[in-house]
């Protein structure tokens, strides 16, 4: 065989450049898709944060001094508690959160604090406790349901739905004054004139 001389026909030329001819908007796709593969990670196509709650700044911390800082300082600089104790009016809880969604849109907490504040009766601030998410309890959901009144209906019973509770008013009696026969007249209107 001479190397110079090409062995391929004509009929192997046309398949040749068919083949070829189908794979070139592949060719230039394939770029684009590794492309766009690898800015999938990218902070660019993340979910927005989402801010909940009061979040207690190191400024505004250093600013509440136990002994000298009073109930209303701390309603000037830091404004309503999120929660006050239930058991105990005298502690304050300021609670922030930031989620972001993740996979199947639930929320994962990307940052959590809680300030807890203890004021003594005279309404001055004793103790100031900042938690953050090390120091929180997971607390498992309790099994079961609560019953809810009317009890469960069939499908063929939501189906049908309200046949059978058809109620129809009464028919007005005439004379009565509602707009039946009489036209609302009154029963002695209705007399035959002699």
């Amino acid at each position: 065989m001479d190397r110079g001389v090409s062995t391929v026909g004509p009929q192997n030329r046309r398949v040749l450049a068919r083949r070829s001819a189908a794979l070139r908007p592949a060719v230039r796709l394939g770029p684009l898709f590794w492309l766009l593969a690898g800015l999938g990670g990218c902070s660019l196509f993340q979910a927005p944060l989402k801010y909940r709650g009061q979040s207690v700044t190191s400024d505004q911390l250093k600013q509440l001094v136990p002994g000298t800082t009073t109930e209303a300082d701390v309603s000037a600089l830091l404004g309503t508690p999120t929660n006050e104790g239930l058991f105990d009016a005298n502690r304050w809880a300021y609670m922030g959160q930031i989620t972001r969604s993740r996979i199947g849109r639930f929320p994962g907490v990307v940052h959590q604090d809680v300030v807890v504040l203890t004021f003594n009766d005279a309404g001055v601030l004793e103790k100031v406790q900042h938690l953050d998410k090390k120091q929180a309890v997971q607390v498992g959901m309790a099994a079961g349901a609560t019953p809810s009144p009317g009890g469960s209906a069939s499908f063929f019973q939501q189906l049908i739905g309200n046949v059978g509770r058809y109620t129809p008013a009464p028919l007005p009696t005439a004379g009565a004054g509602t707009g039946g026969l009489a036209g609302g007249l009154p029963a002695s209107a209705m007399t035959p004139v002699p």
